[in-house]
């Protein structure tokens, strides 16, 4: 994620406000111009959701369609008079506009499915609803329940499933990723995918009852990204699918700081770099995984310092690294055909 600054005093903005605190010129962020803009000032106007405090994106003052690209891909949000779940509510917008805005970068297809059938819905229900939905992915409709944004229940399911790592965001970059399965390799690339992944005609449903069942593969942490990841192919996918996000979001976050490592007294991985580069121009993959590595190394220092947990608790096997290079060149060398 880029650090923005205001574009009348330069100050330091964030992707989620709406005003400088420097100047207090109210701001928006432009997706076309990846750049935050004073709305008056370039005949741009607020999504309509700006009113609800969920959304700070920027359209065209002469847009017929009052919703910005991240809100126009949602289907079912709570009632506004509900309080407890529009509150909610806003901290689920927060981690999917920060997801579009990646999806965007990474020029994959963003249509809304009243538009096109085989386009994306966003479903934000609460635990109660009366299909009894989880959260979750089914034909381009990625559903969240509410509850994930309480921050107290989160962490009691990550302890009772034992996971070392469970966000908002990590939510929506794993069930998106289910998504793109769906449109990449609807035809195409079925066979590389198999030679990583596994047989994705396994059938899905008695797999991961086994997985719940039995608890995950033996020695699933040799070839898997999470033990998750070892239930199933398409799950396997989806989480190292997550994890690629991951990495070229912080990635993107340290270039755009301008972090360096140049002066470092510790070598903090064996292949250390001391700059890093935008991730999305870069082909080599290897290039990203090294820097990735040393950036977390660093990272995880820090919260240590503080008494915290691992930013980023994992591991990388050698068999999870091919398939994030996998996934990266399928995307930097735009070789799919979506239609």
């Amino acid at each position: 994620m880029n650090v923005f600054q205001c574009p009348n005093c330069s100050n330091t903005v964030y992707f989620e406000n709406t005003s400088c605190e420097n100047c207090d010129s109210t701001l928006g962020y432009s997706i076309d111009d990846d750049d935050f803009r004073v709305p008056e000032d370039n005949d741009l106007k607020f999504c309509k959701n700006y009113i609800y405090n969920n959304c700070n994106w920027l359209i065209d003052i002469n847009d017929e369609n009052d919703f910005c690209t991240a809100c126009q891909l949602n289907r079912v949000i709570p009632n506004k008079r509900d309080f407890d779940d529009f509150n909610k509510c806003e901290q689920l917008e927060f981690a999917k506009h920060r997801l579009i805005y990646q999806l965007y970068k990474l020029k994959l297809p963003l249509v809304a499915k009243n538009l096109n059938n085989k386009g994306i819905a966003f479903d934000f229900l609460s635990e109660n609803n009366k299909e009894n939905k989880l959260t979750g992915h089914a034909n381009g409709v990625v559903t969240i329940i509410l509850s994930e944004a309480d921050a107290v229940h989160r962490a009691q399911l990550k302890k009772e499933m034992n996971e070392p790592y469970r966000t908002l965001l990590g939510h929506f970059r794993h069930e998106i990723g289910h998504y793109y399965w769906m449109l990449f390799f609807e035809k195409e690339h079925l066979q590389s995918f198999r030679k990583l992944f596994g047989d994705e005609r396994k059938d899905y449903g008695k797999s991961l009852e086994a997985h719940y069942k039995n608890g995950p593969q033996k020695d699933w942490n040799l070839n898997f990204i999470s033990n998750y990841a070892s239930s199933h192919p398409w799950e396997d996918w989806a989480e190292t699918w997550a994890h690629y996000l991951h990495i070229i979001d912080t990635l993107e976050t340290a270039s755009s700081l301008g972090i360096s490592f140049a002066n470092s007294k510790t070598i903090l991985s064996k292949d250390c770099v001391s700059n890093f580069d935008d991730p999305y121009k870069i082909k080599d993959f290897r290039k990203i995984f090294n820097a990735s590595i040393t950036l977390t190394s660093a990272a995880n220092s820090l919260n240590r310092a503080m008494g915290l947990p691992d930013i980023y608790p994992f591991v990388i096997p050698e068999p999870v690294y091919y398939k994030l290079e996998f996934i990266h060149n399928l995307l930097f060398n735009n070789s799919w055909n979506l239609k």
